[in-house]
Parts: structure tokens; sequence; C-alpha cells
């Protein structure tokens, strides 16, 4: 049997440099007694004779060694011959570490997790207490009892997360000294030291005022804080009492609780919200003036300045679009873009005269999403629409037109109240919510959307439906 002592600190460099001769002699685990100093023997103890020379190479995956360095800490007594024989069988077996299904394998990550596990526990149930200067640099003591031997591998983490400070976290086997920003482990067991300070009652005080007793669940609060770490918390001495109090504190809560508004009611009061306007404006100069300052809705914190429509005031014909677009949102005009500028032709082939037209839009700051260095266009929300619906209703009350062309469901929606079916409703007219006759068509962006091959239909559809619409000004001019 050969007997082999591990140090205390340091553990995993010694078992894995003695483990490596082992498997290069192909020695048996059971021939191998691996134990922390001060446990059993000395180093590479010989009882049954000398050892036989090493011949083999030792192979050790990644994933292994990765293992062995978490494994090395937990108190399980088999964990180094455990560790032993899965080496063994990664000469044969290199895809063994793969083979989630073994049982060997299976066990070591338990071991793992569980020191994980208990390295989480101390870094959230630490709680040091201020003592007298160890240096030049405040001081503070802690006590924590852990499963496993995991002082060592911690160590870096207090030392990180209290670099400003010197300390000490005495456990009952060994002890982690921060002093002057350098970090020691003392192996001599140390006493538990029986500390309080003024601290504690101020945070028993925090802890007691945040403590949610209509949120409290016993399973799940002990499954995360175990009671056995309670007799280290200041806080745990009122754990009892707020769990007995927590049912009638929770009742008083309940009916301490102020009258909620009805569900619903921020977007009700979002969409009755309205401009404050001391006199309605007398024409479109003004209503435009007015119309700049507008924060009805969220559109104007983004878009580079609102655009108001433009045209005679009193204009027979006013069209109206769905929003600005990227360059009119840069000029400051309506129907500039590729879909204006696509309008104004097949208007021409119509018989259309813009300059005679009053032309806007239902929304009036453009909306759009950054994809690189292009400003996409967004269709405009219901909410959206609604809210600028006020300023066209205003703009059509000055202009007095005789009928309304609305380009879009946009468009369709704030003169109608609804937008949906708008090819199916296209070349209709319909009665606006202004009451004034609306003529229904597509968007001019429609048609730049549409593949190639279907272009020039879609072109010769929309001229029509604007020739039918100037057909109609006649007889709808005369009526009224």
């Amino acid at each position: 049997m050969q007997q082999v002592a591990l140090p205390r600190i340091g553990p995993f460099a010694r078992w894995r440099d003695s483990a490596r001769d082992a498997a290069a002699m192909r020695l048996r685990p059971e021939r191998i007694d691996w134990f922390l100093e001060g446990e059993g023997g000395g180093l590479f103890v010989t009882e049954t004779g000398p050892l036989p020379e090493a011949r083999h190479k030792v192979r050790a995956t990644k994933s292994f060694l990765g293992l062995a360095e978490t494994v090395i800490w937990h108190s399980d007594r088999d964990r180094f011959s455990r560790l032993y024989r899965l080496l063994l069988r990664l000469q044969a077996e290199p895809r063994l570490m793969a083979d989630r299904g073994d049982p060997e394998v299976a066990h070591l990550e338990r071991l793992a997790k569980a020191v994980r596990r208990d390295m989480h526990k101390m870094k959230a149930f630490v709680r040091f207490r201020e003592v007298d200067g160890m240096g030049a640099r405040r001081s503070f003591v802690a006590w924590f009892e852990p499963d496993h031997h995991i002082c060592e591998p911690i160590a870096g983490f207090f030392a990180r997360r209290f670099a400003d400070m010197d300390w000490v976290i005495a456990t009952p086997e060994m002890s982690i000294h921060h002093v002057e920003g350098a970090v020691t482990l003392d192996p001599t067991p140390p006493e538990r030291p029986r500390l309080a300070d003024a601290t504690e009652d101020l945070w028993r005080t925090y802890y007691a005022s945040i403590f949610n007793p209509a949120r409290l669940k016993v399973k799940a609060m002990t499954s995360e804080m175990p009671k056995k770490y309670w007799r280290n918390l200041p806080e745990a001495e009122l754990i009892p009492q707020l769990i007995a109090n927590a049912e009638a504190r929770s009742r008083a809560m309940q009916e301490a609780a102020p009258t909620l508004p009805a569900a619903g009611a921020d977007r009700i009061s979002a969409r009755v919200r309205e401009v404050s306007v001391t006199e309605p404006a007398t024409s479109l100069e003004a209503l435009e003036r007015e119309a700049h300052g507008c924060a009805r809705c969220p559109l104007h914190g983004c878009a580079t300045q609102l655009v108001f429509g433009e045209g005679p005031a009193g204009a027979d014909l006013m069209v109206v679009g769905e929003q600005p677009g990227d360059r009119e949102d840069l000029a400051g005009r309506p129907f500039v873009g590729p879909a204006g500028q696509l309008f104004d032709q097949l208007a021409g082939r119509a018989g259309l005269d813009r300059q005679a037209s009053y032309v806007t839009n239902a929304v009036k700051h453009f909306k759009f999403t950054i994809r690189g260095k292009r400003r996409i266009h967004q269709s405009p929300a219901t909410g959206e629409i609604d809210q600028c619906r006020w300023w066209l209703e205003q703009e059509i009350a000055l202009v007095r037109p005789k009928l309304i062309l609305a380009m879009g469901a946009t468009a369709l929606r704030a003169l109608t109240g609804n937008g949906a079916g708008i090819l199916k409703r296209r070349g209709g007219i319909e009665a606006g919510l202004s009451g004034h006759p609306v003529f229904v068509t597509v968007h001019p962006s429609f048609i730049l959307r549409v593949p190639a091959d279907r272009r020039q239909a879609e072109e010769a559809a929309f001229v029509a439906d604007l020739t039918a619409a100037m057909t109609r000004l006649p007889a709808l001019t005369a009526a009224q």
C-alpha cells in the first residue's frame, strides 16, 4: 500500500503529480491511499516492496483536470481515489469525460457541484465585524463554517471584493488573512471569535424593513439560506418572529393598500389628452405655428421636425398621405421623397394639379428605426394616429375641401376611423369623421414596393383612381 500525504494548502498540485506518477506505473487504485496531512502516514510509505518502473505515457484531458481541480476541495474521503480511478480509465477511454451517463463521471460531477454551491453560500453568508486595526486600514473579522475545504479556492474572490480593507475569515479548518492587499492562508484551526459591532443593529433594522410578508415562502427561504448558517448571521435572530407575524402584517398591508386605477386607465388617459389651445387657429399659418410645439405623442422626440401640410386654403381637393418619410423629415415639406415624386408624376397623367390641392399627412412626425446608417420607415401605431387626428381635423376645418383623397391605411384610419381592408375599399367614396367625402386609394409607396413585373399595372390602377376622383370632384363641388 502506497500512502500519499497531501498538504492542506495547495493539495491539487501534489495530487496531480503523484497521480500522474502512479498512473504511469499503472498502479491499481486500491494500492494507493491519499489523505491530507495530519490524517495519516508520510509520503509514499512502501509496505509491499519497491515500485515498478514507469513505462507508460499518461494523458489527461482539460475537462478532467478542471473537474479534478474542483472535486479536490470536497470533504469526501474517497475523492482522491475516485479521481485516480477515472484517470486510469481515461488512458483506455479518451472520450470518457463526455459520457455524462457514466456512474463515476456523474458522481464526481455531483461532488464538484456541491463544492461550487458551498462556495456560493460562503459568498452570500459571510458577515464581517469591525475590530481594532491589524494595520493602517480598517480591519474586520468573520467566522464561517463551510461543508468542504473551500478556503483556498475562494480566497481570491474575497480579496478582489474587499480589496480596500484588511480582514480575516476564520473557519474550523483554517483562516484566510488579507492584510495590505496580500492574501495568506493559515492552516492552524482557529478558535471561533465572539464578536459584535455597532453596525449589526443597523443591519438588523434594514433587514426587518425590507422583509415583505406578502411574498414569504418559508421553504424557498430555508432552501436558499439553510438554518445551519443562521447562527453566524446577525439578522437570523429576527427571522422566527418575522415569520410568525407575516400573516398579520400581510393582512394589514392589504387593508391599508391604496385604491388602484382601473386597468387600461393610462392608455385611456393618453388617448383623451389634448393640447391646450387658448383660441382655435383662424389660419393655416397660425395652426402650423401651434403644431410645431406638439408633444401629444412620443414621435416628436426623435423626428427632426414637424412636417405640416401645404397648399391653398380654399383648395377643392385635399390629399392626405400617411406620414413624412426620411426626405420630408429633413426638408420639412410633405411629399418630396420618392413616394411624393411618384405621386407628382402619376397625378400629372391623371390631370390632378398638385399646386391647386392641399397636401398633408395623417401623422406629422417621421417614425423610424435605425438600421446601420439608415432610418427605416415604421408604420404609426393606432394611438399615434388618433393623437395626431386633432391637427388633421383643424386643417380640414380651415381648408374646407370638397373631396379628400385618402392614400393608404393610416390616412384612411385617421379620416374614417377604420383603416382595414383598403384594397377592397379602394376606388370608393366614404363619409369621413368630419362629414367630408373621402375617396379611398393606396399610397404611392405601395407601388414602389411591388415587384417590377407588377409596377406598370399598379401605376395604371393608381392613375385610374386619381382620374375617378377628379371626375367626381365637379359634381361634389356643385352639390356643396
